[in-house]
């Protein structure tokens, strides 16, 4: 249990910029495209994924071999804590697409890493993944629609 504790306070960590960093005025009066997700759903799946994340970095902890999986999924966290004050509080939207497409790599690493020591840990994940992919899309939209950055 406090394995499991230890990974969602840094799962709570990086939600909490989404606290700090609010989309705000700003973020409403940019351009997004049809398919953008309306608001409630950003904290419904977030929270989601996050659970996911803490049990699937606790079922990895315990395994042999595991510290570049780990390695990876601290570097996932980390830059997944980045992305909201770069792109929310910044108002940098190609910092935020740099971020949010190494952030997409190191899940997609990640998950290869969490597969070779137990397959399960790596299927927590993948709805992270696929979360990730329509976030860039949506970031990418952003940027090249907004090219005064907003």
């Amino acid at each position: 249990m406090t394995t499991f504790l230890g990974f969602l306070g840094a799962c709570i960590a990086a939600a909490a910029t989404g606290m700090i960093f609010q989309p705000g005025v700003w973020y409403g009066n940019l351009r997004k495209p049809a398919w953008t997700p309306p608001a409630w759903v950003f904290p419904v799946v977030w929270t989601l994924l996050y659970l996911l994340m803490a049990l699937a970095a606790t079922r990895m902890a315990g395994l042999p071999g595991n510290g570049t999986a780990l390695a990876l999924w601290a570097f996932q966290i980390a830059l997944n804590t980045l992305w909201t004050p770069v792109f929310f509080g910044g108002h940098h939207i190609r910092a935020g697409l740099v971020v949010i497409l190494l952030l997409w790599i190191a899940v997609a690493l990640t998950i290869l890493s969490f597969w070779a020591l137990d397959w399960i840990a790596a299927l927590m994940l993948v709805p992270y993944l696929v979360w990730l992919t329509l976030a860039t899309a949506l970031n990418f939209t952003i940027w090249r629609d907004n090219p005064s950055g907003g």
